[in-house]
């Protein structure tokens, strides 16, 4: 038998109504979105049904361009106020930094020479001395007895000796009367001899007791700044101490040791031949304030192979002790000058995907892109080595929203006289106050001022010009 064929499921017909209802749900949409975009914006259609022309700048196109610029952050077409700079001619440093350690030019530990009982201490903790100046006295009773002991030795020997030169001579003077041998007189010769000798030895232990006791008296062995006493009076010294009385810096003037890297060291040494000093300049731990300056002094005769450094030494006044011996300072050298080059504010220099850039403003207060190519920075100044020549501004605030060919006002004070017009310079003495005005804020004035400019289209500018300029006549009526 043979299977009856399967039959298809019957098509349902769509229904006559879905066209039409879709259709208007899409003109629904369509006439909302119409609304939204110009009733809601307040650029509604003219009477024939047509959006307004571009050549009818009406109050609902404004309003339309007021809320795109709240919508959507700005209209990226209007003048944007930015702060500008002229590149110039100049010579900028070379510098070198690096940490260093301050050193005293010299050091030293002042320590009993002689044993004795410490009999007064004659210095202030941190007092500054001259080489010379007597710190403390020992007990000098012991050493006097022993100074006047080396003297009755040498007084007895000294006497001895002259008997003894008398009875050579007498024995002479018999020797010509042939009274006497001859032998008898060399014996008294060789005696005076001995005793001559013991003389010069007694007279040496009373130099040695001398000094022994001008030793009792300590000084200063060079001049400087005292340290904190190790000792006090009465106790026991002696000259086999090892930690001394007091040490002794001299800090003016002061070293500082620092390093820098080998590849730097040439150029050093080149000036080093030339007899110049290259400039040193100590600043403190956040390198805000420079303690001194002073001129580099030597080099070390080797590289650290471990670093790859070298060590230096600079020499400093210090006449105000800004400098301590043991302090952490930051070290700027100067290694050379790159004379007669262009230079730039460094907040002018800017980065894309494909290099160093700057804004430059032309004549006409457009925006050009220049690639450029930096060379050394010197704290906030850049030379640029190519694609920016002396005499050009170049915008150093105000570039987030800066692109090839805008237009640009110039709202911060610093243009070169006699290169462009100031922003309303043109208007008056209005233009006039409004630098004088931009002058006198400071720096967060000037950046609230800059966002509130960026916030409003060119014409509230042109409004609040005009609100100015009524109430400065306002007030000149007044005064008269």
């Amino acid at each position: 038998m043979t299977e009856p064929p399967h039959t298809l499921p019957a098509v349902r017909s769509r229904p006559r109504w879905l066209l039409p209802v879709a259709a208007l749900v899409v003109l629904a949409i369509a006439a909302c979105a119409a609304w939204y975009f110009f009733i809601r914006t307040g650029a509604a259609p003219t009477a024939d049904g047509k959006p307004p022309q571009a050549g009818n700048t009406t109050a609902g196109a404004k309003g339309a361009a007021k809320g795109a610029g709240g919508r959507f952050g700005g209209d990226p077409n209007r003048v944007q106020p930015v702060a500008v700079a002229t590149a110039k001619k100049g010579d900028v440093n070379m510098a070198q930094t690096a940490l260093g350690t301050v050193n005293a030019l010299r050091t030293a530990t002042v320590r009993p020479r002689v044993d004795g009982l410490l009999q007064s201490v004659l210095f202030t903790e941190g007092q500054v001395v001259k080489a010379g100046t007597v710190l403390a006295q020992i007990d000098p009773v012991a050493l006097q007895v022993a100074l006047a002991q080396a003297e009755g030795n040498l007084a007895r020997d000294a006497a001895t000796l002259n008997n003894a030169r008398l009875d050579l001579e007498r024995y002479r003077t018999l020797l010509k009367q042939d009274s006497i041998a001859s032998q008898q007189v060399d014996q008294q010769a060789s005696t005076v001899k001995q005793l001559e000798g013991t003389v010069k030895v007694d007279q040496a232990q009373v130099d040695n007791a001398r000094l022994q006791l001008s030793y009792t008296r300590i000084t200063a062995p060079i001049g400087g700044q005292l340290g904190l006493k190790q000792i006090d009076a009465g106790n026991m010294v002696r000259a086999s101490d090892t930690t001394g009385l007091v040490v002794i810096t001299q800090v003016d003037p002061i070293t500082v040791l620092f390093t820098i890297p080998q590849d730097t060291l040439p150029r050093v040494l080149a000036r080093l031949k030339k007899g110049e000093k290259p400039t040193v300049q100590a600043w403190d731990r956040e390198q805000k304030v420079m303690l001194a300056t002073g001129e580099l002094l030597s080099t070390d005769n080797q590289i650290d192979v471990a670093t790859g450094t070298v060590k230096l030494k600079a020499k400093f006044a210090n006449t105000d002790g800004k400098l301590f011996p043991n302090q952490f300072v930051n070290v700027r050298m100067v290694v050379d000058v790159v004379r007669d080059t262009v230079v730039i504010p460094a907040a002018a220099l800017q980065r894309d995907n494909q290099g160093t850039i700057v804004y430059a403003v032309k004549e006409d207060s457009t925006v050009a892109v220049r690639r450029v190519k930096p060379g050394i920075a010197d704290g906030e100044l850049l030379s640029i080595e190519s694609g920016l020549q002396a005499g050009e501004r170049v915008i150093v605030d105000g570039v987030d929203r800066i692109r090839e060919g805008a237009k640009v006002e110039v709202v911060e004070p610093g243009v070169t006289p006699g290169t462009r017009p100031r922003a309303n310079a043109d208007k008056g003495a209005g233009g006039g106050e409004g630098r004088k005005r931009l002058e006198n804020m400071t720096p967060e004035q000037r950046e609230a001022y800059r966002k509130k400019m960026e916030g409003m289209t060119p014409e509230q500018r042109e409004e609040a010009r005009k609100r100015r300029e009524a109430q400065k006549a306002g007030a000149g009526g007044g005064a008269q």
